[in-house]
């Protein structure tokens, strides 16, 4: 060894300041290497192990598990024979009573089976009867309908012969106004005819005139113009040959016409007559319609105040109806929130009672109803009363909760649990309170403390004294190192298995 060392120190004699420090570096860089190697063997032993420890735990978990989940299995498999011993005494006590309700129902189903064929025999009976009153009423109702319906077809026919005959009057009255108004027409159409021939001849003359100047002026522009002339003239007569034609027809129509007029200016004088007896009629049933509208304006007059007088009733009927309706919504929107409130208080009496339902004892579950305490005569007594007919308005209505009965009785039993209850729990707190005083007490016989020591204490008597007054010795801080204990920090292996897994 002193032979190495004296080699290294001679290699570092003979190396100079740089060559040293590459050297120490590379020294210090192989000696980090070892570190890191023996730092990364360790850690992975540490991992091997820390992994052995893990399979051996969920090995180890697994074992307890399925020890635990047999033990459960047993445990519970006892419970669950009790349920069922239970259950199935329940279950042959509800048999037995459906069977009676299924017997006391057989026998009222023959009676109302009984009561349902009497009734159905007087049905019939009665429905016979009708029939009958029916057939002699529908009877009587044909021969007045006959009768009725003879009396309209009279009345239907008279009312036919007369709109009959006042149709043929009006036709025979349009016929005369069809022909004065054709007659009006022709006049109008030979007045009219005349003033188109005076017109033509002013313009045939005004032609004339024209032509003569117009040769005087220009003689030979109007060989041209003449040739032009003669052949619109021709173009002209050729086109108007038709209408020639046509007009000769139309006034040979036209003398034809004239003798037809004075047929019809006779005529017209038969009709004038007939026109003035026509008005008279009319001013006389002008004066019997002038007498039928007076009386028809006093009855609408008399309409027209029935007709106020309804609006003004109907309007305070419907002013009433509307505030009664207004206080109808009102009341009903109270009596919707009043009864939203009663079901969320039912929702959440229900769901308090599926609480205590889990809460329930096996007795309570196979008789949830406590036997009565009163005598047979005493039932027979309430039962007398209760069959009794009520007579005050108070009873009446207590008939329609009879159904709560058996909700009140376990009400009244939970409520007398809840008493007795409390009951005993104030009698178990003021036990509770002596024992804890009687236990101080011995407590503070047996031990010496500074509070004791400060307090009458009967055990300890001093010079004739019971209290002992000394001088409180200066305590040590806790975190001075002469008294503080060594902190050994401990992990579970179960919270080391639960945050590995």
């Amino acid at each position: 060894m002193p032979k190495k060392g004296k080699k290294k120190s001679g290699k570092l004699s003979r190396m100079n300041e740089e060559e040293r420090l590459i050297y120490m570096q590379q020294k210090m860089l192989a000696e980090e290497e070892q570190n890191k190697k023996k730092e990364d063997m360790l850690m992975q032993f540490l991992k091997d192990k820390l992994s052995k420890e893990e399979s051996c735990s969920i090995i180890n978990l697994n074992k307890l598990n399925v020890q635990w989940r047999s033990v459960l299995r047993e445990v519970k498999a006892k419970e669950l024979q009790k349920d069922i011993e239970v259950l199935s005494q329940t279950f042959e006590r509800v048999v037995d009573c459906k069977d009676s309700v299924i017997k006391s129902l057989a026998k009222d189903v023959e009676e109302s089976e009984e009561q349902y064929t009497h009734a159905l025999r007087s049905h019939l009976q009665n429905i016979d009867q009708l029939l009958e009153l029916q057939r002699e009423r529908i009877a009587l109702l044909k021969e007045e309908y006959q009768q009725e319906l003879d009396a309209v077809q009279k009345e239907f026919e008279t009312e036919r012969k007369m709109i009959i005959e006042h149709m043929e009057t009006e036709a025979s009255y349009l016929q005369n106004v069809v022909l004065a108004m054709e007659q009006n027409i022709t006049e109008a159409e030979s007045e009219s005819k005349m003033e188109f021939q005076n017109m033509r001849d002013e313009i045939k003359n005004k032609n004339l005139e024209e032509k003569h100047a117009l040769r005087l002026l220009l003689e030979g522009s109007v060989e041209d113009l003449w040739k032009q002339f003669q052949l619109a003239l021709k173009n002209y007569t050729d086109s108007t040959d038709d209408r020639r034609i046509a007009y000769e027809a139309l006034k040979a129509k036209d003398e034809k016409s004239a003798l037809e007029i004075e047929m019809q200016m006779k005529k017209l004088q038969k009709i004038q007559d007939s026109i003035a007896s026509v008005k008279n009629k009319i001013s006389v049933h002008a004066r019997e319609s002038e007498e039928q509208n007076r009386r028809l304006r006093e009855k609408k007059e008399v309409m027209l105040k029935q007709f106020q007088k309804l609006k003004s009733q109907m309007n305070q009927a419907r002013s009433s109806e509307h505030s009664r309706l207004a206080t109808l919504t009102v009341q009903s929107n109270a009596t919707l929130k009043e009864l939203q409130r009663i079901i969320n208080k039912g929702e959440a009496i229900l769901r308090v009672a599926e609480m205590c339902r889990k809460l329930e004892t096996e007795e309570e579950k196979v008789l949830p109803f406590y036997p009565s305490s009163l005598s047979a005569e005493e039932m027979e007594a309430v039962e007398k009363v209760s069959m009794a007919k009520p007579s005050e308005q108070l009873a009446l209505l207590m008939q329609d909760y009879i159904a709560l009965d058996q909700f009140w009785k376990r009400y009244n039993k939970v409520l007398l649990e809840q008493c007795a209850l409390e009951r005993e729990k104030t009698l178990l707190t003021q036990d509770n309170q002596n024992l804890r005083i009687m236990l101080k007490q011995y407590l503070d016989g047996i031990s010496v403390s500074e509070e004791v020591l400060s307090q009458e204490n009967p055990l300890l008597i001093l010079n004739n004294r019971i209290s002992l007054q000394h001088k409180i010795p200066p305590q040590i801080p806790v975190t001075e190192t002469r008294v503080r204990r060594p902190v050994h920090n401990v992990i579970e292996a179960a919270h080391v298995v639960s945050h590995t897994l």
